[in-house]
């Protein structure tokens, strides 16, 4: 996401972003309405797994004193890590090629006190919509559960930034919808087939859950009994 503004420096100009999606989010709070559904209860920590395109979604995650969310070391990062723990969303920092390795350090920390962590699982450079086994690995250590994650809004407000990933903001969005799939659970003697075998199928449920949400908001905003407002 590569936005800039001639007359500032780039530090000036990451604050700025930094601060103006604060401010957007903290006014957003009182005129949205998110509906959560399927939200995993009654679990000790678990990895919520969604695409770099919909990371926004994380707002909408319930139990937000316990989330905690990986992202990346870079300048863009920072305006997502400002917004994000303006919200109360504690952050690690962190990606595959910077820093990598103690974040993964710190996910296990702190998914041993019981909390939650969500991870972008294409990002932070793509390939778009391809899982990568990065999250499979930390489950697989941890015990803990994927649960993979679709948000949507059928607003045109909710708009889509011509991106690497087709960054989605709900710029002016009344009502969206959170659509959590099952937990998936990694054997902690799973091998690298048995890896490779459940990063695919977090690649499918996702891609089906985006699909299927997509399709039927209104079934799923209406009239679903399995319902958790978020705020």
């Amino acid at each position: 996401m590569k936005i800039r503004i001639n007359f500032l420096d780039k530090e000036k100009q990451y604050k700025l972003f930094g601060f103006l999606v604060k401010v957007a989010f903290h006014i957003k709070k009182y005129f949205y309405d998110c509906k959560v559904i399927n939200y995993p209860k009654n679990l000790n920590g678990c990895l919520f797994a969604l695409w770099h395109s919909r990371q926004c979604g994380v707002y909408g995650i319930p139990e937000r004193e316990k989330l905690h969310c990986l992202i990346s070391r870079s300048r863009d990062g920072q305006i997502i890590a400002t917004a994000a723990e303006s919200l109360g969303i504690k952050t690690v920092r962190g990606s595959q090629k910077r820093g990598g390795a103690q974040a993964s350090l710190e996910i296990l920390d702190v998914l041993k006190e019981g909390n939650n962590v969500a991870i972008t699982i294409d990002g932070p450079s793509g390939p778009k919509e391809v899982v990568k086994k990065g999250i499979v690995e930390i489950a697989k250590l941890s015990g803990v559960p994927i649960v993979p994650f679709a948000w949507h809004s059928p607003s045109k407000g909710f708009i889509k930034l011509k991106t690497w990933d087709d960054f989605c903001f709900p710029l002016f969005c009344k009502k969206l919808c959170l659509l959590c799939g099952d937990p998936i659970y990694v054997d902690k003697d799973a091998n690298e087939d048995e890896i490779e075998r459940i990063r695919l199928q977090i690649e499918n449920t996702l891609k089906t859950l985006q699909d299927d949400l997509s399709k039927h908001f209104k079934e799923y905003f209406y009239n679903s009994k399995n319902i958790q407002d978020s705020k």
